[in-house]
């Protein structure tokens, strides 16, 4: 049992904005049990943790990410997404277990040390003669002790198929559709307080045939896990999709069966007012990758307008490699900076943004036992100084966290456990 006590504020995160000056919490086995102020009765026994001086939120949910991509930062410099992708096609093809245990390991870390403690992935490069890799950033993931949805990816759209990916890093649709099965069989824990979900992610339109986006989602509705993929990022991609299918990207996903509350898709820079309607009418989620879609020069996705529509959003930091960093925290003020970029200084508030990264993100994942620091909820904390100088002048301590250059959390608590401690990652890497 833990007692996190006296914390200048709690931000609960709940339905109602609950913010609690002098709050604590206390964990028992995996979960919240109480939160409020003063101490309460049963935790005489509980290690305490001095919250003074920080402020609670819960622990930050990371909603898209290639984490192989670690090893393959700033490159491409200059490059929109068709080009970048082409330069480093031919990198990726040579990514074994060792690479991917290796990038999952730097990339997990990062995101633990920004507050994150929930984080799906995306790995679609399965070069011919590999094995392993799936289980790799599943072992480093367990060993971090973060909260993992790796998604197994697919193409097998290669170049000599008018696809973008060349075809040396493509599979066979019957080798993706039964991995993809065997994976969820082997790893996959429905279960409440999971630390550990499989989803279906055929990559992208110009790298996935109609077929194998088709009996990937009848699979994963089969195996009843959730779908990914990405989509509307680039007006390259919007023309690839007119010009091979006669459709925009959300029609085509509409058409393929793919859109759906079970569904939550990366990017969606390029939308339509008919598309956020069909992502409304649909319950389909989406995961905003501010830095990447900046970085590459993609575009700034209408996050206020899909919030307005009543779209579930959650944040998310991306590739490393489009990205250059893993930082959630960063990736939360990057969202509410862009939004206002587009719409206006009013577009997106502090408040908005952490909801996005918090409730939002578990919304993306099809949780609704973690995202917010409630009795009964996972014990998925993360805890940031106030008191030092960088926040003196602030009247705002929980708009500091977004307004201030990201900090590193102080304490990070994922299933009770303590992952980061006075901000050192305390949790192991595999061997």
């Amino acid at each position: 049992m833990i007692l996190i006590q006296d914390c200048d504020l709690v931000a609960v995160m709940d339905d109602t904005g609950t913010e609690i000056a002098g709050g604590s919490i206390l964990i028992d086995g995996g979960r919240i049990t109480w939160v409020g102020k003063g101490r309460p009765a049963g935790a005489e026994r509980a290690e305490v943790v001095d919250g003074r001086g920080l402020i609670a939120i819960p622990g930050l949910v990371n909603a898209h990410h290639h984490l192989f991509q670690v090893l393959t930062r700033v490159r491409a410099q200059e490059q929109g997404l068709f080009g970048w992708l082409t330069e480093l096609y031919p990198v990726w093809a040579r990514l074994d277990a060792s690479w991917v245990r290796a990038a999952a390991a730097i990339g997990l870390a990062d995101l633990v040390r920004s507050g994150c403690s929930t984080t799906t992935d995306h790995h679609y490069v399965f070069p011919a003669g590999t094995s392993g890799l799936l289980e790799a950033e599943i072992e480093a993931a367990a060993a971090l002790g973060i909260r993992f949805h790796p998604c197994r990816g697919s193409m097998d759209l290669g170049a000599s198929a008018g696809g973008l990916p060349p075809d040396s890093i493509v599979e066979e649709p019957e080798a993706v559709l039964a991995e993809t099965e065997a994976a969820v069989q082997r790893f996959h824990d429905p279960n409440p307080g999971s630390m550990l979900r499989i989803a279906v992610g055929p990559c992208s339109p110009f790298s996935v045939s109609d077929r194998l986006m088709r009996e990937s989602a009848a699979l994963a509705r089969r195996l009843k896990v959730r779908l990914h993929t990405h989509i509307a990022e680039t007006l390259e991609e919007e023309e690839f999709c007119r010009r091979r299918f006669g459709k925009r990207p959300i029609e085509l996903l509409q058409d393929q069966g793919y859109l759906g509350s079970d569904v939550w898709l990366a990017h969606c820079v390029h939308l339509s007012q008919d598309d956020v309607e069909r992502l409304r009418a649909t319950g389909t989620a989406v995961a905003s990758c501010p830095t990447s879609n900046g970085r590459l020069g993609s575009g700034i996705a209408p996050v206020p307008e899909l919030l307005a529509a009543g779209v579930r959003v959650g944040f998310a930091v991306d590739g490393s490699a489009s990205n250059d960093g893993g930082d959630m925290l960063a990736e939360v003020r990057q969202g509410m900076l862009m939004a206002r970029a587009r719409s206006g200084p009013a577009a997106l508030s502090a408040r908005q943004a952490l909801r996005i990264a918090t409730r939002g993100g578990a919304a993306c994942l099809g949780r609704d036992d973690i995202g917010s620091l409630e009795a009964g909820k996972r014990a998925d904390v993360a805890l940031f100084q106030v008191d030092d100088r960088s926040a003196d002048g602030v009247a705002d301590q929980v708009a500091a966290l977004v307004f201030l250059a990201p900090r590193p959390v102080h304490h990070l608590f994922i299933e009770g456990r303590a992952v980061v401690s006075a901000g050192q990652v305390r949790t192991g890497v595999p061997a």
